[in-house]
């Protein structure tokens, strides 16, 4: 399958700062997403190669086809467009609705979509009636769907999202968990439980009242206002994403909304994504991505020169033979000069061959530096204005339009990469003011140097600004890496296109254990002499105690809910700006009439 096929909808979804679509969609240039493993089980190095290649197979692009062709086009009527008489399937776009401007991202998400249908509608839908008018209509409404909420994200500042609105929650988020937790560790507080000085400092309407085993009612009243939250904001996004039609119907509308409300939003993202263990195995996940064979090579020949530090040259090679009885007595003072000798020349090479590498990174770095500031004049500004994408999708009249205020974002008013929140975040994760406030100041002043020094090389639109904004795009945005993205994520979900046994809630010691596990592969990135210095120890045991401590911070189910349903929020917000101007019922009247 290539975007070469003829689509009326064919933009890419996300453009990269060029403009330019994604040369190919089947393959993903480079080392990507798509080629690092599927951890959707415990798997170890005695797993069965049958199983392993089974897995692969399942998530190829072919069999992945094979699936949603079974699946969704088995009688061969959807939308009319039969097949039979014909020596070759046609292929899944021009069988199927377009759900995006990409072929290969609507295979992935019609792999889902395949899955969920197969799981939760065909298993009772079968029995009642043998026709497929239920599953193509659902098929319309999420294809309807899918392309309003492309238009929308189109439009969104991923950028500004990702790197400095969604950390600035987390930053404000740990700065409350830190001082509730302190006063409800003091003396001299009136409350005693952080849960309530959090709510305080942040209330939220679906978190209220704070739930108390005191007061077991509270609990449930905590329930019932998260399922009114989740049921009114699912019901402002279909009343700006469902076309009119399928809005008037109400018994439609409500069975939607109470599977996106309590399906996905109660049992998925309120619920799973809200625990500590999980959060600490996906953690977990990511920092064993983040470790390439090149560190656990080099700790294996590490190993290997500890090991034979202490034999001589002519021992290594077995050119010293043995001494033995009265003759290796006497022999024995020239073997210890001779030891001598062969160490000295043996650090004298290993401190030349250093001098010569870091020459080497030195050079390599400069000129990378180099290039990349000759090159910046041609990289995309970040000062131009966002105009609205005039390519329309199918369907495109149907849908509700966005507002024109906001379909356009003048990028001049962008905060610089260098001073977004991401960094001031990740320092207060790391509690680098009180372990190495040198090193803060020392950041902060060459952060401030780049804003307003010499050349204002971090300003926007700056040489500086516009190569980190580039590689940003490059390399987290860019639009190929979301197929890999979909593919791994449905092989994590649904291994072998199906719902996998369901996960025993682990007990509080095997959660003590995730957590040490997440701690000791998170200080696995981090170089020992850089972990020495960082954490003012050189015992391993004490630099992951000090990581569990700060992973600690996401033990409570209820502060984890703070964060997740404003980060919920601001993304909802983001897309559907409409929703943070007009209320739910005033959208719904004025769609329906």
């Amino acid at each position: 399958m290539t975007e070469s096929t003829s689509r009326d909808f064919d933009v890419p979804l996300l453009r990269s700062p060029s403009g330019q679509a994604p040369t190919s969609t089947t393959g993903i240039p480079g080392p990507t997403w798509s080629n690092l493993p599927n951890h959707s089980r415990a798997t170890s190095a005695t797993r069965p190669v049958e199983v392993q290649k089974a897995q692969s197979d399942t998530t190829s692009d072919k069999a992945t086809a094979a699936f949603i062709r079974r699946t969704l086009c088995s009688h061969n009527v959807l939308l009319g467009n039969g097949e039979k008489g014909r020596s070759t399937p046609r292929p899944i776009e021009e069988v199927l609705p377009p759900l995006t401007s990409s072929n290969a991202v609507d295979l992935q998400l019609y792999g889902i979509i395949s899955v969920i249908i197969k799981e939760f509608v065909q298993t009772w839908y079968s029995k009642v009636t043998p026709d497929q008018v239920f599953v193509n209509e659902v098929i319309q409404i999420i294809a309807h769907c899918t392309r309003g909420l492309e238009q929308r994200l189109r439009k969104v500042d991923l950028e500004a999202l990702l790197l400095d609105e969604i950390p600035e929650l987390l930053q404000a988020h740990l700065s409350s968990l830190r001082i509730a937790k302190y006063q409800a560790a003091s003396s001299s507080s009136l409350a005693s439980d952080p849960r309530v000085i959090l709510h305080t400092l942040h209330p939220h309407p679906a978190l209220s009242p704070v739930p108390t085993d005191l007061v077991p009612a509270t609990v449930l009243e905590q329930r019932e206002s998260e399922s009114a939250w989740r049921q009114l904001l699912v019901q402002g996004v279909l009343a700006l994403l469902l076309p009119t039609e399928d809005l008037e119907n109400g018994c439609l509308r409500a069975l939607v909304a109470e599977i996106f409300a309590e399906m996905i939003l109660g049992n998925g993202i309120s619920g799973k994504a809200c625990e500590g263990w999980v959060l600490w195995e996906g953690i977990t996940r990511i920092a064993e991505v983040l470790q390439t064979d090149a560190t656990k090579e080099k700790d294996f020949r590490l190993e290997d020169v500890n090991t034979e530090q202490s034999l001589t040259r002519l021992e290594r090679f077995g050119l010293l033979a043995p001494l033995e009885g009265t003759e290796a007595r006497s022999q024995e003072p020239l073997v210890v000069v001779e030891h001598r000798q062969e160490t000295l020349a043996v650090y004298t090479s290993g401190l030349f061959w250093a001098v010569i590498q870091y020459a080497f990174l030195a050079f390599t770095a400069a000129r990378a530096v180099m290039l990349n500031l000759a090159t910046s004049s041609s990289l995309p500004s970040r000062s131009a204005t966002s105009e609205q994408s005039s390519v329309e999708g199918p369907s495109q009249s149907q849908m509700p339009q966005v507002d024109a205020s906001a379909s356009k974002r003048p990028l001049r008013a962008k905060r610089p990469v260098v001073s977004m929140t991401l960094w001031s975040c990740a320092a207060q994760l790391a509690e680098l003011a009180v372990r190495m406030p040198w090193l803060l100041g020392f950041i902060s002043m060459l952060r401030r140097g780049a804003l307003v020094g010499t050349g204002r090389v971090g300003e926007t639109d700056g040489v500086l600004d516009r190569f980190l904004s580039h590689t940003i795009h490059t390399r987290i945005l860019n639009p190929a890496f979301l197929p890999g993205v979909l593919r791994t994520l449905r092989a994590t979900l649904f291994p072998n296109n199906a719902f996998g046994p369901p996960r025993q809630i682990p007990s509080d010691e095997e959660s003590e254990a995730i957590k040490h596990c997440c701690a000791a592969t998170l200080l696995n990135l981090v170089p020992p002499k850089v972990a020495a210095a960082f954490f003012a120890s050189h015992e391993r045991g004490a630099q992951v105690r000090q990581i569990e401590d700060t992973l600690s911070c996401l033990d409570d189910v209820y502060l984890n809910k703070h964060l997740v349903l404003q980060i919920v929020e601001l993304i909802v917000l983001r897309l559907f700006p409409e929703l943070g101007e007009r209320g739910v019922m005033e959208l719904l009247e004025e769609r329906i009439s």
